[in-house]
């Protein structure tokens, strides 16, 4: 039975299929500010949690970072590999949730992904699967969906009943899917009860998609 967060899948392909795309080109320039703040290098491991459609993947692949990039939707993975030629075996189905890889990374970013997760025990694990997958003094960088002082959440039971969006410009009936918008205070609470160290939080945006994520950069307490 599938898990309420993989309705996404069901999302992107009712878009493919008309030839659309769901989420813009615009990629997140904090992706980048933060590698170049902490002195990341191309030749370091980067994943990427939640690639979608490879609007901040491929900027990185294109300039010869060593990355891979996964999603738990196996749709949004082979529409990356169609769109991204030569760059196939950068991208993999991945559930973060469930899933475990058997090597660690320097840098992980995950934009606009955990708010996805409504469950406390998946969130919980979402964060066990970072912490678990940093090297040494690997950092990750965590963005999700909220102003800071909201908190709210859909209903799970409905994420793959169909409403009407509006998907470049057309009326598209995709999956509702799922979404828990939580608070500064939550968010950095979670952090800290995975034993994630926070090395620095705020707000951020990505033009025509997000005006307010929040995020965190993070790294593995020792124990």
């Amino acid at each position: 039975m599938r898990k309420y967060y993989e309705a996404y899948d069901e999302r992107y392909k009712a878009v493919h299929k008309k030839n659309l795309r769901w989420m813009g080109y615009e990629s997140s320039p904090i992706v980048t500010e933060i590698i170049q703040k902490y002195g990341i290098s191309k030749e370091n491991a980067f994943l990427e949690i939640g690639c979608g459609e490879g609007r901040d993947s491929i900027v990185l692949l294109e300039n010869g970072y060593n990355l891979l990039a996964t999603d738990v939707s196996p749709e949004a993975v082979s529409y990356c590999k169609a769109q991204y030629k030569g760059y196939e075996e950068r991208f993999s189905v991945l559930d973060a949730v469930k899933g475990k890889l058997d090597k660690k990374f320097d840098y992980i970013y995950s934009v606009a992904v955990i708010h996805m997760l409504v469950e406390d025990k998946d969130r919980q694990a979402f964060y066990a699967f970072i912490k678990e997958h940093l090297t040494e003094n690997g950092v990750a960088l965590i963005c999700t969906m909220g102003d800071g002082e909201t908190e709210r959440k859909t209903d799970i039971r409905v994420a793959f009943d169909l409403g009407e969006r509006v998907c470049e410009g057309e009326k598209v009936l995709v999956a509702e899917t799922s979404c828990r918008i939580v608070t500064n205070q939550t968010f950095e609470k979670e952090l800290k009860d995975a034993d994630l160290e926070i090395m620095e939080q705020g707000l951020t945006s990505v033009e025509n998609q997000f005006p307010f994520m929040m995020y965190a950069v993070v790294k593995g307490t020792k124990q």
